[in-house]
């Protein structure tokens, strides 16, 4: 039979929300040292603007699930563009440390509602059979911002300066922005009813994955934030080649996010398990591939599998959230950029510490437990009805 045809059109602006929104995370990382030596400020310092937009993004997002659900998602998403924009331009006009913070709240108020509205957009503007489709496109979007934004981000910092470097995520933005504006697909689609983040809170399975996305975060965020200084310091290779390393494993993660929901239907297993076997299979690759280091080839081969399970993980998870609330898809996705973003913050200290400590092998182990205990807490939630794949 037939599959039945698909509209892709509500998708544009969600995709465009969610691409703008990590290439406004993502900018700061390839441009630190050079911001620190324009603003005469240290590598330290500069880096603290990524805290005060998690900080922000963390706190809005409980109350931007809400609005989503009361008001509708294209109105988040343009809001959300519309800060994001005003944000890139105080950060890149910015003389010194204060309007250089003060321009990166306004982008964690842009990444809040850009994430929140993007993901709750899957729920609210598509069936329950599409939904998993439509979040296999608004989190493989993702990773472009990887893939074609360092490039470019780092060709014109070295060309020009790093404050043009921001018309980048600033041009996501736009378009982002414009395509929320133009669109009137999927917004009468399907209504949603008003919540607030108690209802997260009150119930138990949404209770658990929460908790089990801020894990998983924290310990995929310590992994993606020294695996650089990981090969640099196990096979002593330049940041060039780091850099085309890490975008094999964005290019991955695009790849399992868009082909999940094809891998659900053909394997025929619930969502639940789908993010439990994903969890497991990263964790275990990170301890390996942190203390079994024969040569970089092997690491590049396992560093890329793990990359697919995480694009499965995190596409599987978001879709068996959304139907733990179905009423509700603000609530649910904003619970979802609160534990992404407080796990963006806790997993860089926490993996800081332990390389501190005690070194990458240890640090391998600890993600290990880290994923094992997030698959733990998933399996203690509540499965929706219908939720296996067909």
């Amino acid at each position: 039979m037939p599959s039945r045809r698909r509209d892709p059109r509500p998708l544009i602006p969600l995709v465009l929300a969610t691409l703008a929104a990590q290439a406004s995370i993502m900018v700061l990382a390839p441009i630190m040292v050079e911001i620190g030596r324009d603003l005469g400020a240290s590598v330290s310092a500069i880096g603290q603007a990524r805290t005060v937009m998690a900080a922000v993004a963390a706190i809005a997002s409980l109350r931007v699930g809400p609005l989503v659900d009361r008001i509708g998602v294209r109105p988040l998403l343009t809001w959300g563009a519309s800060f994001a924009v005003a944000g890139h331009a105080i950060t890149s006009a910015a003389g010194g440390l204060p309007v250089f913070y003060l321009g990166h709240a306004f982008i964690g108020l842009a990444v809040a509602c850009l994430l929140s509205a993007g993901f709750a957009g899957a729920g609210a503007w598509f069936d329950e059979e599409d939904q998993p489709w439509a979040l296999g496109y608004v989190v493989g979007s993702q990773s472009i911002a990887w893939i074609v934004g360092n490039p470019v981000i780092g060709l014109l910092t070295d060309a020009v300066s790093w404050r043009l470097a921001y018309t980048v995520p600033g041009a996501a933005a736009l378009a982002a922005l414009a395509a929320a504006v133009l669109t009137r697909a999927g917004e009468e689609q399907r209504a949603t009813e008003r919540s607030g983040m108690t209802d997260v809170a009150r119930d138990p399975s949404a209770r658990r994955w929460t908790i089990a996305e801020f894990v998983a975060y924290s310990a995929w965020t310590a992994e993606l934030t020294y695996i650089g200084a990981f090969y640099v310091k196990t096979y002593d290779v330049g940041e060039a080649l780091v850099g085309f390393l890490l975008a094999i494993g964005s290019v991955a993660f695009l790849i399992s996010t868009l082909g999940a929901d094809r891998l659900a239907r053909r394997l025929g297993r619930g969502r639940r398990r789908m993010v439990v076997a994903s969890a497991l299979v990263m964790g275990g690759l990170l301890a390996v591939i942190m203390n079994f280091t024969p040569a970089i080839a092997f690491t590049v081969a396992l560093f890329f599998v793990m990359a697919l399970s995480a694009g499965i993980r995190s596409t599987s998870s978001s879709a068996l959230a959304l139907g733990l609330l179905p009423a509700t898809p603000g609530a649910m996705m904003a619970a979802r950029t609160t534990s992404a973003q407080l796990g963006y913050t806790i997993g860089a200290m926490l993996g800081g510490f332990v390389l501190a400590v005690a070194g990458f092998g240890v640090l391998g182990f600890v993600l290990l437990g880290g994923m094992a205990f997030s698959a733990l807490l998933i399996t203690r939630v509540e499965e929706p009805e219908g939720a296996v794949a067909r």
